[in-house]
């Protein structure tokens, strides 16, 4: 779940199944009592059907959480807000962040250094594309030393400029659970 419509789609869903009392934030759900099998799999099925899964391998759900956290990061901060990623998901999930920087590694085959990047990248093209902000205005925002390395980074990653991606009529933004390393982009970021 990275946002607050997945936070009432999924507690839509609990409603439909009768199930109340449960905590839903991003990227998690705390219940207050245990579900029977056939709940957890009308759920499952339920949030399926909405582009959902239930996590229920441990390691799963950290990866789930790290996502969150930098999804959070890379969204909700502003220019003026300087963050050291490491220390915010170490201090966020209350854990060694080497530990968490290799399970990540591990299990989705990218760094979290690289999907905090490609994060970024479409938070850049969210930014060009509504066009209230100059591309040093972003670069800020984003947490870049300068525009240069953004406008590498941008075009590395999606094969355009900055400035002719803003000029294109048909974006192709990535949904933000969506996004992805391209096969060239996993050693060269």
């Amino acid at each position: 779940m990275v946002c607050d419509r997945c936070i009432a789609t999924v507690n839509f869903q609990l409603a439909q199944l009768g199930i109340i009392g449960a905590k839903v934030q991003l990227g998690e759900v705390r219940l207050n009592h245990d579900l029977s099998t056939l709940t957890i799999e009308s759920l499952d099925k339920n949030l399926k059907s909405c582009g959902f899964e239930i996590l229920i391998d441990r390691k799963n759900q950290i990866i789930e959480k790290i996502k969150n956290a930098v999804i959070f990061i890379v969204h909700s901060l502003k220019e003026d807000v300087k963050v050291n990623y490491s220390i915010f998901i170490e201090n966020e999930l209350k854990m060694d962040y080497t530990y968490l920087s290799n399970l990540f590694s591990e299990v989705e085959n990218i760094t979290i250094e690289k999907y905090i990047i490609l994060q970024k990248i479409e938070r850049a093209k969210e930014l060009l594309v509504y066009n209230e902000m100059t591309l040093s205005q972003i670069s800020d925002t984003l947490g870049y030393s300068n525009v240069s390395y953004l406008s590498n980074q941008f075009k590395k990653i999606t094969g355009f400029t900055p400035s002719y991606y803003k000029t294109v009529k048909d974006k192709k933004r990535i949904a933000l659970d969506k996004v992805r390393p391209v096969n060239n982009m996993k050693d060269s970021v």
